[in-house]
């Protein structure tokens, strides 16, 4: 890993961190050390860490803004690449938004309505980055990225820049190519809005970022939705009717506001999380012979 490192700083590609703790980068305030930790400065420089990391053969994986996604206790073994500032950007030209894959998904909504722009008033909930919202097709309130997303750029797995149009994303329910048969980051994505009314989609965020914090345990370290809605049901209200909500392993509960959230109150191990998912979906399987896959994003070492 040495050599690895050496040719990492000899590219001058940015921040390298050793055995940095993860849990900080996280918004469920859990996860072990990375081996190293890496944020590229800007683009070229992510494009030729990931070409170096290629050439030595390592394994690497992406961090965003940490959400939906739980890291294990011992940490992730190999590269953590996490987008710098270089990629937190926004460009608004007409009704078309381009935006860098480290920028706030949530702030993308709000900079959208105060340009007038309708279409991604569903994003005004979702915690996460952009180049996070294009990987797993995020969605809310009966809209999703698929519906107004055009293209995005990306760094493949060997180094290599390239764009996709909606169609080669191949999206579906929370799904996206990249989850399996395409490994790579989104360094930028392109959404074509319309023009709107300024006051209804202001009041329509209002009223979606009303509903979030009567209805979500925001106040709390925890990650979004857990599980994905089953076919013809709603994850959280089985859950619920399963009567599991406030169960809990160790520091990790079933939130007592919405039973598709698991929050760490306040010394919650990855370990006490994956066991209460794996007990939320033996229950409800057992009950309603259901069976909930996962929404978040488990890696690291187990």
């Amino acid at each position: 890993m040495s050599s690895v490192i050496a040719a990492l700083q000899a590219a001058s590609i940015g921040e390298i961190k050793l055995h940095e703790p993860l849990a900080a980068y996280t918004t469920w305030k859990i996860g072990g050390p990375a081996d190293v930790l890496l944020i590229p400065e800007t683009k070229e420089k992510l494009a030729e860490t990931v070409r170096i990391l290629h050439r030595f053969g390592e394994p690497w994986t992406v961090l965003g803004r940490g959400s939906n996604m739980l890291i294990s206790d011992k940490g992730i073994r190999g590269f953590v690449l996490k987008l710098g500032p270089a990629l937190d950007t926004l460009h608004i030209d007409g009704t078309t938004l381009v935006a860098g894959g480290a920028y706030s998904f949530i702030k993308l909504s709000v900079m959208a309505g105060k340009e007038g722009l309708t279409g991604l008033e569903f994003a005004g909930g979702i915690p996460g980055s952009v180049g996070g919202a294009v990987y797993m097709n995020a969605g809310a309130h009966g809209s999703d990225v698929s519906r107004i997303l055009t293209r995005a750029e990306l760094v493949l797995e060997n180094g290599e820049l390239a764009t996709l149009n909606r169609d080669q994303l191949q999206y579906a329910y929370r799904h996206s190519v990249l989850h399996h048969d395409l490994k790579g980051i989104v360094t930028e994505a392109e959404f074509k809005l319309e023009h709107g009314d300024r006051k209804e989609i202001a009041a329509a965020l209002a009223a979606y970022k009303d509903r979030r914090l009567r209805t979500q345990p925001l106040q709390l370290a925890c990650a979004g939705s857990v599980f994905r809605n089953p076919e013809g049901h709603f994850a959280a209200k089985l859950i619920e009717d399963a009567g599991l909500k406030g169960f809990r392993i160790g520091g990790a509960e079933v939130s007592t506001l919405h039973a598709n959230f698991i929050v760490n109150t306040g010394q919650a191990t990855a370990s006490d999380v994956l066991s209460l998912m794996e007990e939320v979906q033996r229950v409800v399987l057992e009950k309603f012979g259901v069976g909930l896959n996962p929404e978040v994003l488990v890696v690291g070492e187990r």
